[in-house]
């Protein structure tokens, strides 16, 4: 074995055993959210932050930054896109910030995040925002100590946008929502303006949580969630992490009298575990095995949930399994009037049961305010009304309590800052993909219509998920569409879909 054969697989080693340690936190992550007892918090609290440090030294060790300093010229990093390349160009671009954050920075931030989870839960139930403001505003302050350390002076977002769309900058993101939100302010006017009006009553109607579960469980095993390598549960907030290469989970919340929020957040979810499931197991732990950035994740998750699950075709094909189960609430139902209903564009109070146009303006909000919090524009304690303020100004409605409004998200409780905004650049990537696959496959519609969701997912393991993290995304979208991102297709999409609606009206 060459030195740089032995220098590959030093590396790799510790990369693989990084991953274990990773895959077991997130274990500990999800039991925390869905079985962990209350008295067992403070505990769980202590592994997570040991786990944490002994990632972030792991991560930051000076052997990574010594054997990735030796590879750097070696044949094995000669093209930026093959597993080798992208793997020291990914850990070398990784290892180079979080090197920067203090060890007892991040052992803070895992305890504040842990127990912020907890707090925040209860604070939700409970409708008490003061509860939790003052583990908000540690959580925040840690972020903004996490920006300083990475050198970031400009706009400390940057740098904690960049932990989830490697290489995105605040400024040219902010560009993209300004001009998807002047796009859709008006056509959420035309769609909402009483003269074509959208009944959705029939969503309303009783939905047992039993044959909820059911319907969802074939729905999501029909389009590809795989559950012999995944499963479903309950939690406060809907979620899906990956703890291994065959152990991908999910999680939805359940209203028996409203069909949408389990069935679609499922949907969602389900997208998410699907890219997961689809990425390259041999490679689990390694760019080429990880998923590419947080908008290429929501990517998948938004094509499923509105894309595919919004459909006429998809209706066509499951309204008759809907009906079996859901007997009494569906009977009476065609496909035209579900369709109708399950793509009412009205503005509502939280963000998960959004429909696809309004859905942008909750996620430019909280782009907004997070945004304010972290460059110290704006106080926790006056979030509560400025998060109303936003509402009434963008959306036309006011949050009754703080349940529904500045409580209703996990993010800031999980430290998850910068994520937000990669829910609107998967929507936009969702629609650029979509076009791009309706071109190479024809009318996918049909295929829906037939329950047949094959060649799309084939298409999407071939050009998405095979891929990993070996181009990040500006790269992965101008070579799948040509352009690195562009909110035109989106808006096409949801012109179109308004007028469709309103014509069967």
């Amino acid at each position: 074995m060459n030195s740089t054969e032995s220098v590959w697989k030093q590396l790799t080693d510790h990369v693989r055993e990084t991953a274990i340690l990773k895959s077991t936190q997130a274990l500990l992550e999800w039991d925390q959210q869905t079985m962990l007892p209350q008295r067992g918090v403070d505990w769980r609290a202590q592994q997570i932050t040991w786990m944490a440090g002994q990632i972030h030294q792991r991560e930051t060790d000076p052997r990574l930054g010594d054997w990735l300093h030796e590879l750097a010229d070696a044949d094995l990093a000669a093209d930026p896109h093959s597993e080798s390349g992208a793997c020291i160009r990914e850990l070398q671009y990784r290892f180079n910030k979080k090197a920067k954050l203090p060890l007892e920075l991040v052992e803070q931030q895992a305890t504040a995040h842990s127990i912020g989870q907890q707090i925040w839960a209860e604070a939700r139930k409970d409708n008490d925002f003061a509860a939790f403001a003052p583990h908000l505003e540690k959580i925040f302050a840690l972020k903004r100590e996490e920006a300083a350390a990475c050198g970031v002076t400009e706009d400390p977002y940057d740098a904690l946008l960049d932990d989830y769309e490697t290489g995105a900058l605040t400024e040219p993101v902010d560009e993209v929502l300004t001009r998807l939100k002047e796009a859709l302010v008006p056509l959420i006017a035309q769609a909402t303006d009483g003269s074509v009006p959208v009944d959705d009553a029939i969503l309303h109607r009783s939905y047992p949580r039993q044959a909820q579960e059911a319907f969802i469980r074939e729905v999501t095993a029909a389009i590809g969630f795989d559950y012999q390598r995944g499963r479903l549960d309950v939690a406060a907030h809907p979620f899906c992490m990956e703890s291994g290469p065959h152990d991908c989970r999910m999680t939805t919340r359940y209203n028996e009298s409203l069909f949408s929020p389990a069935f679609f957040g499922s949907l969602h979810e389900a997208g998410h575990g699907i890219y997961e499931q689809g990425l390259r197991t041999e490679q689990y732990g390694f760019p080429a095995g990880t998923w590419c950035s947080l908008g290429i994740h929501e990517s998948q998750s938004r094509l499923w949930e509105n894309l595919v699950g919004r459909s006429q075709g998809f209706w066509q094909h499951f309204l008759p399994r809907a009906r079996h189960w859901f007997p009494e609430s569906l009977a009476d139902v065609s496909v035209d009037q579900f369709h109708r209903a399950v793509n009412r564009i009205q503005p509502s109070l939280i963000r998960v049961e959004a429909d696809e146009a309004t859905y942008n303006l909750h996620i430019i909000i909280r782009f907004e305010l997070e945004r304010a919090l972290i460059n110290n524009q704006l106080a926790v304690q006056d979030l509560p009304e400025a998060w109303n303020q936003k509402y009434r100004e963008y959306l036309g409605i006011t949050p009754p309590d703080e349940r529904n409004g500045v409580l209703q998200d996990i993010h800031w409780s999980a430290g998850l800052v910068g994520y937000f905004p990669t829910y609107s650049l998967g929507n936009i990537y969702s629609s650029q993909m979509f076009a791009r696959a309706a071109g190479d496959l024809g009318d996918l519609e049909e295929d829906f219509a037939r329950g047949d969701f094959g060649p799309l997912l084939e298409w999407l393991r071939t050009a998405v998920h095979a891929a990993g993290n070996c181009y990040r995304s500006g790269e992965l979208m101008q070579k799948l569409t040509g352009s690195t991102i562009d909110e035109r297709p989106l808006i096409d999409h949801l012109r179109q879909k308004v007028d469709r609606i309103c014509a069967a009206a």
